[in-house]
C-alpha cells in the first residue's frame, strides 16, 4: 500500500501526525460499523460551510444512537488549528469522527456512552477546473431508513457504494449513477448528481435514499439566486441519456462535469461552469 498523505488527527486531547492507531478487535465499530463521519474542506485559505458539517456530523451520531461529545464551535476551531499545521497552499480533507467504542444492548448494539472523538485533515487535492468524469448506470441500488441509516453519514453505508464504484471503473468508467428501489436517481456513488435540459437544471428530489449533500444544498441556491430554474424532483435515468449537460457536486470535489454517459460524449457546459464559478465566490466572500 503506498503511504498516506500528510495527516494530523487530534484524538483524546492530542494531535497526533500519520495514521494513529485508534481501534482494536473489540472495538465495536471495527466489527461492527458503528460509525459515523462528516467531510469538510480548506483551500485556498476557504473553509467554506465548516459550521454545517460539524453540526451533520452530530446529527449522524444521534441517527446511529451515539452520543456526540463535542460542539459545533469546538469542532470548528480544532479544524482551524489543525489545518495551520499544513503549509497555506494545501488543500485539505476535514473529517470529524464519531465512533462506539464497547458493545451495547445485545452486543450487537453499540453503547452510546462509549462514544469517542477524532478530527483528521489530510492533504487531499482537490480535481482541477478542466477535470471532467465519465459515468455509466449501476444495478446495485441505495436502500431505504428501513434497511439502513441512511439519515446519516454513517461508514457502513459506503461498501454499497464502493462495489458499485468498482463496478464503473471495471468497465471503463470515472462513476456510477445509483438508483433508488423504485428505479429512480438517486446520486453518483461519491457525489450528488445534476442535469440540466433546455436551460433548466434537474436534480433528484432528496427521498430518504440517499444524503442530500451541503455542497448540493449550496449549489441550488446559488443557481437560484442566480436566476436559474432549479427543479428537484423524480428523475429517470433515460432523462440523463438525453441531457444537454450533466455535473456532480460533493464535498471532495465540490462541482465536476461529465464528459461521458455510456457511449454518448458529452461537453461540459456553461451552467456546470457557472455553478462552479459561483462555488468558488462564495467560498471567497
Amino acid at each position: 500500500m503506498s503511504g498516506w498523505s500528510e495527516t494530523w488527527t487530534w484524538i483524546d486531547g492530542t494531535w497526533h501526525e500519520g495514521n494513529p492507531p485508534m481501534m482494536g478487535p473489540r472495538t465495536h465499530a471495527a466489527w461492527l460499523g458503528s460509525s459515523v463521519f462528516d467531510g469538510a474542506r480548506s483551500f485556498e485559505g476557504t473553509t467554506p460551510d465548516l459550521d454545517l458539517h460539524c453540526q451533520r456530523v452530530n446529527d449522524s451520531a444521534l441517527a446511529l444512537a451515539l452520543k456526540p461529545t463535542m460542539q459545533v464551535g469546538e469542532m470548528m476551531e480544532l479544524a482551524l488549528e489543525g489545518a495551520k499545521k499544513f503549509s497555506p497552499d494545501k488543500q485539505l480533507y476535514i473529517k470529524p469522527m464519531y465512533w462506539a467504542e464497547g458493545d451495547g444492548a445485545g452486543v450487537i448494539a453499540a453503547d452510546p456512552e462509549s462514544t469517542r472523538f477524532c478530527m483528521c485533515l489530510f492533504d487531499a487535492p482537490m480535481a482541477g477546473k478542466e477535470a471532467a468524469n465519465s459515468i455509466t448506470l449501476s444495478h446495485f441500488r441505495r436502500p431505504t431508513i428501513e434497511t439502513m441509516p441512511v439519515n446519516a453519514k454513517a461508514g457502513c453505508l459506503y461498501p454499497n457504494n464502493a462495489r458499485a464504484m468498482a463496478e464503473a471503473k471495471g468497465r471503463g468508467f470515472d462513476n456510477a449513477v445509483v438508483l433508488d428501489m423504485l428505479g429512480n436517481v438517486a446520486e453518483l456513488t461519491s457525489a450528488n448528481i445534476f442535469m440540466a435540459k433546455d436551460g433548466v437544471v434537474h436534480t433528484p428530489v432528496p427521498n430518504g435514499t440517499f444524503l442530500a449533500g451541503i455542497t448540493r444544498f449550496r449549489v441550488i441556491k446559488l443557481l437560484r439566486d442566480a436566476g436559474y430554474t432549479v427543479h428537484e424532483r423524480t428523475l429517470r435515468y433515460e432523462e440523463f441519456l438525453d441531457a444537454d449537460e450533466i455535473f456532480s457536486t460533493g464535498n471532495y470535489n465540490k462541482v465536476v462535469p461529465v464528459n461521458r454517459i455510456e457511449t454518448r460524449d458529452i461537453q461540459p457546459g456553461p451552467i456546470a461552469a457557472k455553478a462552479r464559478a459561483l462555488y468558488w465566490d462564495f467560498a471567497h466572500a
